[in-house]
């Protein structure tokens, strides 16, 4: 039987003492399964997946630009925050505090009103890449708490109609206070209700639940919730809702297949599976100004198709941002 004992880190002692890094100050227990799995996928990464996994991540804001303008916010915050552009999003930023440390960025009058939505970088990049348009009809499947929901609404111009969905009614409550102070006026809400939806959205975003081992350093309860079982579980429900946003596609449209982990079974497998069983399916290249990892084309045994290598993964410790797996795929061949 292989040795189940944890691997107990402390995240200060990895780090040199002039690092950029800022080592979250606990123990860290790590399972061997999960280290032995991550240094199989990541190789010679894997050192600094695990710094950066345990270390503070950057702060980082989208403007709102439903309310305010992206210059005259950075007007705003100017003379206390420094702020360094995000490259793949034109409306984000990455800020410290100009005097001390300060971290609390939602005490800000700025969030209150909803020019600014605190957000990691990395999380823009799916609404980015579903380059939606005005007067677009467009479905975010899995949208609480809403980040990815607002910027949909803020690329529309708040015009065309954007249904947001959840499968909780508990999460439902943050995404329509974030909806209201960001501005929203185009957006349905439902609740569990693909079945129900119209078959011709423009658009479709699927912003999937997963192991989020991409997020670590922002709740390492993900490092004590992690197992393979689990991951192979989630991997199951991801299948069913990539088919419930592909369903509700019309032909032409494009659909973003999104995760906050770096598991392959739940990106590239996943994709991989999703082509073979749907053949009119276009895996689309991503073309960001960011650094990436090469997606993954073989894991334990399993060979994906070649077109994943299509698919943008980024790790923690590519921009110093969270993991992230993107797919765009294209139903048909008719105009986008």
């Amino acid at each position: 039987m292989a040795d189940s004992t944890p691997i107990t880190l402390n995240p200060p002692e990895l780090l040199p003492e002039d690092a950029s890094l800022s080592p979250i100050p606990q123990r860290i227990e790590l399972k061997p399964a999960f280290v032995e799995r991550y240094k199989d996928l990541l190789g010679d990464r894997y050192d600094a997946f695990l710094r950066h996994s345990l270390a503070y991540a950057r702060k980082s804001i989208r403007v709102n630009t439903l309310k305010i303008g992206v210059e005259e916010l950075r007007a705003r915050l100017a003379p206390d925050w420094h702020l360094e552009p995000v490259p793949w999003c034109p409306e984000g930023f990455f800020l410290t505090y100009r005097h001390s440390r300060r971290f609390d960025i939602g005490n800000l009058i700025e969030h209150q009103l909803g020019y600014l939505y605190v957000q990691d970088a990395a999380s823009m990049i799916p609404p980015v890449v579903l380059a939606p348009e005005p007067g677009e009809l467009v479905l975010d499947l899995c949208s609480a708490p809403g980040s990815k929901t607002t910027q949909l609404a803020m690329y529309m111009g708040n015009s065309g109609v954007l249904f947001a969905n959840d499968v909780s009614g508990l999460r439902l409550k943050p995404l329509g206070l974030n909806l209201q102070r960001c501005g929203v006026r185009n957006t349905i809400v439902t609740l569990n209700a693909s079945r129900h939806l119209p078959r011709d959205f423009d658009r479709v975003l699927v912003d999937a639940p997963c192991s989020a081992t991409g997020t670590i350093r922002r709740s390492l309860k993900t490092l004590q919730m992690w197992s393979p079982g689990a991951v192979a579980r989630m991997a199951h429900e991801q299948r069913s809702i990539m088919e419930q946003g592909w369903a509700c596609l019309r032909p032409g449209g494009v659909m973003v297949y999104s995760t906050c982990t770096l598991e392959p079974e739940e990106d590239e497998g996943n994709v991989s599976a999703f082509l073979d069983r749907h053949p009119e399916a276009q895996l689309l290249p991503i073309d960001l100004p960011i650094a990436r990892t090469p997606a993954v084309t073989e894991f334990m045994g399993t060979r994906y198709r070649p077109e994943v290598s299509r698919c943008l993964r980024i790790g923690p410790q590519d921009n110093d941002t969270e993991g992230f797996f993107v797919a765009r795929l294209k139903k048909g061949n008719a105009t986008a």
